[in-house]
């Protein structure tokens, strides 16, 4: 009897010493790659046009309004045309207004400033940090004639660490459009 109680506990002892303590996963993040992007110049019956990424496809709303789909990522950058009628400090405002919406959510609003005098361009680029609707924001005009608005949406609910990637991805695609912009 205590030969056979000496090896259960002789066994107990072994499996015990022989297993590792568990010890928690770290939580881990998926990681998402986006491939390069390719552009090309729109052909749009508006007075502007710009480079656009490939991979989106762009469907018109209504006059000389467009959203470019991304479905990849489920996202969207809609972009509104409107054409200044001695009212660009409402259209200016209106824009503003509508990226300072999002400061309840976001932790950070960063404003960087777009200039091209060769092509008459000016404008204003938001990225929205934190869990706000919306990542990207921007207009531009001629300060003439021209404005145009542009905002990007995902379709989910905003996780800024679950869209960050995809969000620098499109950033990039706002900044050529941006860029490449020009009046008619």
């Amino acid at each position: 009897m205590v030969k056979r109680f000496m090896g259960v506990i002789v066994l107990i002892l072994l499996t015990a010493a022989c297993s590792e303590p568990p010890v928690p996963k770290p939580k881990a993040m998926l990681r998402l790659e986006y491939s390069g992007q390719k552009y090309a110049m729109t052909d749009l019956p508006c007075p502007f046009q710009f480079e656009k990424n490939t991979k989106a496809s762009l469907h018109s709303e209504s006059d000389c309004s467009f959203v470019m789909q991304y479905p990849e990522m489920n996202a969207n950058i809609f972009l509104t045309y409107k054409e200044v009628d001695n009212d660009l400090d409402k259209l200016l405002r209106d824009a503003q207004k509508l990226t300072y919406e999002h400061v309840v959510k976001a932790d950070n609003i960063t404003e960087q400033p777009f200039v091209n005098e060769k092509d008459r361009v000016y404008g204003m680029f938001y990225n929205v940090e934190g869990n706000a609707a919306s990542q990207t924001q921007f207009y531009l005009t001629d300060s003439i004639k021209h404005f145009v608005t542009g905002s990007l949406y995902f379709e989910a609910k905003p996780n800024y660490d679950s869209v960050l990637p995809a969000a620098h991805y499109l950033g990039k695609d706002i900044r050529t459009i941006m860029e490449t912009l020009s009046w008619e």
